[in-house]
């Protein structure tokens, strides 16, 4: 070390709750992390996982330069080589069998990146497949067509407005544990906890009493899958004492069709399927829609079952039939610096699709330009004119994270030829015959494109690069960029406009597009270089961020206009009805012999990428399967013992974890963990390697209305380990 010592300041950018960072630095090395209290948006929060960047950076697993796959072994490549053989490959096979002979899937982190959110689409219309897939269908495609159909954008988020609300309802989601989810509001614990200071209330409902459930003021356990059911229960209850629009009234469409459906769903009817009390149901209601300021919030648990799109359309018709949609204190629309559903200089998050297309084997619809990844197996390895036979994988580990895992992994070791951008050989990586490394996540500036779409108060932070970029060294705006010029010029020729085009607009880079959304966003200069507004060299003289205030209504001036008013009953949710009726028109609680599994998360993981720092992964063992006392009791489980969990696709053996925080006939295992396939690359994870709760989710239980995965409510059976 230098000795030498410099202060910088950015916001983290592992996680959704944009927490500021004080990061400390001596020439190339990281001496420590601290949360900001300056910051205008997390005052000094921060969580574990924040001060793992530097364990990340530091990773002597962490690849730093490209590798090609020989036999069993990884040889370095020079990035020219890499990119050729890339080049040559993809285009070689989609000359051969087609351009959705190629298959893209692309993972969570890049919602973190907003070099890849500027540089990533121009690559993927380049490689002009069908065949795209993404972390979204395994988690948040219900939210997405919800706002598309009620809304008219796949983008527009309504968001809990967590610091002006007095009673908030959560929904199948963990806030505790993940910081929020579409929520990005650093300090749950303590805004939640303000809630109940200011004399409000926050109820959890949840198959298990989860961390954020155990500082709610209620919990109520409900039979997974079945919220579409007490959701519905509660707008009985609401719209027979009266609905309350407010200013929206005029701006709303089929407002009494919702109203009809509701009178369906009596709470002594569905009390018997989703194991909610119809007198708890009917209470519940009853407090919602007398509270002064109330917010219903739905997320992964509501999401990833088979009703999961129901959930989404329900929570928010519930929020807006009580008066609670684009009001303080209710489900609201940020208003960030760059507003990215509007096309700025050719960039824009589109306002989305459904039905262009659909898949080859199945036949579901695409949405937003890409299909369910519950489909990317059958889809490989289905022989036939379509059949996918090369992959791209960006910064996603869909082994680990899309269902039918062991499925995947035999489908992707099938594979002619596998570009895996990442900067590990994990899980998925490793079937890969080139991989191109990025920068770690603390190498590269950072703004939050995505993620201020979804902050519950309006601000904006611009992070520039702790370190210069050493030879050798490429961003993933760059490799991204790099490959769309070399693909272009491999079909078109050097002097084609094609060529030329990808190459001016490389030459740019994505802080050009940044500083331009930020003038014309609805905070900036408007081009003039001397105005009062935003831009981002002003941003970049503003370390601790720029704070614009809390939420403010926006309806129904964001509505597109080929969308018209917001619809409350969209045809297509509508219509779904008769799959939730058929489901469950016998009583769903005699199950017989299977459990229920459902995942979670823990605070000091994310997905399957942060275990390999041992600053997160010390302590006691997670990739345990909760199990409740009564199921323990009669299955003779014992806890700390091996167990066996089977499902129709798989089975795995985890250690048990007797809780009463489990409800009777629910099991839990955590996401991301199955770290001990052969050829994985990561020594801290591999001696933490858990089983991967993939290997058991099916790949055939989907919502069929979004398409999304629907991972909470599989059916498996749990036995000691000895017993038959």
């Amino acid at each position: 070390m230098s000795g030498n010592t410099t202060t910088h300041y950015r916001t983290c950018n592992l996680c959704e709750a944009i927490c500021g960072l004080e990061i400390e630095v001596d020439g190339d090395q990281v001496t420590s992390i601290r949360g900001d209290e300056r910051d205008v948006f997390s005052h000094g929060h921060i969580c574990p996982k924040a001060t793992a960047l530097k364990d990340i950076y530091d990773d002597p697993d962490r690849l730093k330069q490209p590798v090609r796959r020989v036999g069993d072994r990884w040889e370095p490549i020079s990035w020219d080589e890499a990119f050729d053989e890339t080049i040559d490959r993809i285009h070689e096979i989609q000359e051969k069998h087609g351009r959705n002979a190629v298959g893209l899937y692309f993972g969570n982190p890049n919602a973190h990146n907003f070099g890849t959110l500027v540089y990533g689409p121009a690559f993927f219309r380049a490689l002009g497949t069908k065949n795209r897939f993404s972390a979204s269908s395994c988690d948040q495609w219900p939210l997405m067509l919800a706002s598309y159909f009620m809304f008219g954008h796949q983008l527009r988020f309504p968001i809990p407005d967590v610091d002006r609300t007095d009673y908030m309802m959560l929904i199948g989601a963990n806030p505790i544990a993940s910081n929020g989810s579409l929520m990005s509001a650093p300090g749950i614990k303590k805004r939640l906890e303000a809630i109940q200071k200011r004399g409000g209330k926050v109820v959890v409902v949840d198959p298990r009493r989860s961390e954020t459930a155990r500082i709610a003021d209620e919990h109520v356990f409900i039979t997974p899958g079945t919220d579409a059911l007490f959701l519905l229960g509660l707008l009985h209850e609401v719209t027979a004492a009266g609905v309350n629009l407010g200013r929206l009234a005029e701006h709303t469409k089929n407002v009494d069709r919702m109203i009809e459906i509701a009178k369906s769903y009596p709470p002594e009817q569905t009390a018997a399927v989703t194991g909610v009390p119809a007198e708890t149901a009917k209470r519940l209601a009853r407090e919602f829609r007398e509270a002064p300021k109330a917010v219903a919030y739905g997320r992964v648990g509501a999401c990833t079952q088979e009703f999961g799109g129901q959930c989404m359309w329900l929570i928010n018709a519930l929020n807006a039939l009580t008066g609670n949609l684009d009001e303080p204190g209710g489900s609201m629309f940020a208003t960030p610096a760059i507003d990215t559903l509007k096309k700025i200089g050719g960039f824009g998050l589109g306002r989305g699709s459904y039905g262009r297309w659909r898949s080859r084997v199945r036949g579901l619809p695409e949405f937003g330009g890409e299909l369910p990844s519950s489909v990317m197996a059958e889809e490989i390895l289905t022989e036939g004119e379509g059949q996918i036979r090369a992959m791209v994988t960006l910064a996603g580990n869909p082994i680990l994270s899309t269902p039918n895992g062991g499925q995947l992994d035999r489908a992707f070791e099938s594979l002619d030829f596998i570009l895996a951008i990442d900067f590990f050989i994990n899980e998925t990586s490793r079937h890969a015959d080139i991989i191109l490394p990025p920068l770690s996540p603390i190498q590269r500036s950072h703004y939050d494109l995505a993620l201020y779409l979804v902050a519950v108060r309006n601000s904006a932070n611009y992070s520039p690069p702790l370190f210069e970029l050493k030879k050798g060294e490429l961003d993933d705006w760059q490799i991204l960029s790099e490959l769309t010029c070399r693909l272009a010029g491999k079909r078109h020729g050097k002097l084609s406009k094609e060529y030329l085009s990808a190459r001016a607009i490389q030459k740019a880079g994505p802080e050009r597009v940044l500083d331009l959304g930020l003038r014309l966003g609805p905070y900036g200069q408007r081009l003039k270089p001397f105005g009062p507004g935003v831009s981002l060299a002003k941003l970049k003289k503003q370390p601790h961020g720029v704070d614009f205030g809390p939420l403010q209504p926006t309806l129904p001036d964001t509505l597109p206009e080929e969308h018209g008013p917001i619809d409350i009953a969209p045809d297509l949710f509508v219509e779904d009805l008769d799959r939730l009726h058929a489901r469950f028109a016998s009583k769903a609680t005699d199950r017989g012999d299977p459990l229920l599994l459902i995942g979670r998360r823990h605070l000091r993981s994310n997905n399957s990428w942060m275990h390999n720092t041992s600053r997160l992964m010390k302590g006691k063992p997670r990739c345990t399967l909760m199990i409740s006392s009564t199921d323990a009791e009669r299955l003779g489980v014992k806890s700390g013992a091996m167990v066996t969990v089977r499902s129709r696709v798989g089975q795995v053996t985890a250690p048990a974890e007797v809780t009463d925080d489990m409800m009777a006939g629910v099991v839990s295992l955590p996401h991301g963990f199955g770290h001990d396939r052969d050829g994985v690359q990561l020594r801290i994870a591999s001696n933490y390697p858990g089983v991967s709760v993939n290997d058991l989710t099916d790949d055939q239980a989907i919502d069929p209305l979004t398409g999304n995965a629907a991972f909470s409510g599989q059916r498996v059976t749990v036995t000691p380990v000895g017993m038959v």
